[in-house]
C-alpha cells in the first residue's frame, strides 16, 4: 500500500471511489448548533433516540453530527438521500448498509474521541479506525500488562519510560482498528493477536494465535490527524491507495 501522509484535502465535487481505494475522512465534531440542527433530520428515530438518551448536551451533539455526517458521505457515495439509508448490525454490534439497491459493496467503519472522528469507506474490503486523544492520566502499565499479548509485553517492557505514552496509543488504536474491521468486537482477546507499536515503526499486524496465514490477508496503517491524537486504519487487503478527505460540514455539495 501507499505510505500515510498527511494531508487531507477537500473532496472533489465529482466524489468516486475505485474498487482498489480506501478513504479517510476526518470530521470535526465540535460545531456549533446550526450544524447540528441541520443533520439531526437525517437520522432514523433510532439515532435520534440513542441521540436523546446521552446525559450531556455535548455528547449527544457529537453523536448526532457523527451519525449525520456519516449518512452524508455514504450518501454521496451512493447516490441516495443520507436520511434514505438504512443500516443493520451483526450479532457484535458492527454497522453495515441495509438494503441498499446498487452494485456498490461499500464497507465502512466509524471512531470517534473528543473532537475528532474518522470515518473510513472501502469497496469490497472490510475496514476498522480507531482514534483516540492522548491522556495522561490513564495508568498505562497497568492495561498493557492486562491487555497486550506476551510478545507485546516483551517489547513494552523494554521500552523508555520516554515514548511509552506514543507506544501504548500506537498499540491500542492498532488493536482496535483490526478487531473494528473483523466485525467481532472483544470476542477476539486483544492478548491473543500482536501489531506493531514502537514510536517510528511502520503499523503492521505481525501474528494471530489462531491463524498464520492472517497476517498475510491485512494491513494496518498509521494515520496522522492532529496533536495530541493518535489513529490508526485496519484493512483486509495489502494493496490499495489511500485518500483522505477533510469533511467540511453542510457547506459541501453532498
Amino acid at each position: 500500500m501507499d505510505d500515510v501522509v498527511d494531508s487531507w484535502l477537500e473532496p472533489p465535487l465529482s466524489l468516486k471511489l475505485s474498487n482498489q481505494e480506501v478513504h479517510v475522512w476526518r470530521v470535526y465534531i465540535d460545531t456549533d448548533d446550526s450544524i447540528t440542527k441541520k443533520l439531526q433530520p437525517l437520522l432514523s428515530t433510532d439515532e435520534r433516540l440513542k441521540a436523546a438518551r446521552f446525559r450531556f448536551e455535548k455528547d449527544s451533539a457529537k453523536y448526532i453530527v457523527t451519525r449525520g455526517t456519516l449518512r452524508t458521505i455514504l450518501g454521496r457515495y451512493l447516490d441516495k438521500k443520507p436520511e434514505e439509508l438504512k443500516f443493520s448490525y451483526n450479532q457484535y454490534g458492527k454497522p453495515a448498509l441495509h438494503s441498499i439497491n446498487t452494485n456498490k459493496l461499500i464497507s465502512f467503519n466509524v471512531s470517534h474521541s473528543r473532537g475528532l472522528a474518522l470515518i473510513a469507506v472501502a469497496q469490497n474490503w472490510d475496514v476498522g479506525v480507531d482514534i483516540e486523544y492522548v491522556r495522561t492520566n490513564v495508568n498505562y502499565e497497568e492495561i498493557a500488562e492486562r491487555f497486550f499479548s506476551p510478545a507485546e509485553k516483551v517489547v513494552w517492557r523494554l521500552l523508555p519510560t520516554s515514548v511509552k505514552q506514543e507506544a501504548f496509543f500506537n498499540c491500542w488504536t492498532r488493536k482496535e482498528a483490526y478487531i473494528k474491521a473483523k466485525g467481532m468486537g472483544l470476542s477476539i482477546p486483544l492478548n491473543e493477536f500482536d501489531v506493531s507499536f514502537k514510536p517510528g515503526e511502520p503499523a503492521a499486524l505481525l501474528n494471530t494465535t489462531w491463524d498464520e496465514q492472517e497476517v498475510n490477508c491485512w494491513s494496518l496503517a498509521e494515520i496522522t490527524l492532529a496533536p495530541d491524537y493518535i489513529a490508526a486504519l485496519a484493512v483486509e487487503a495489502n494493496n490499495y491507495q489511500l485518500k483522505f478527505w477533510q469533511f467540511n460540514g453542510l457547506c459541501q455539495k453532498f
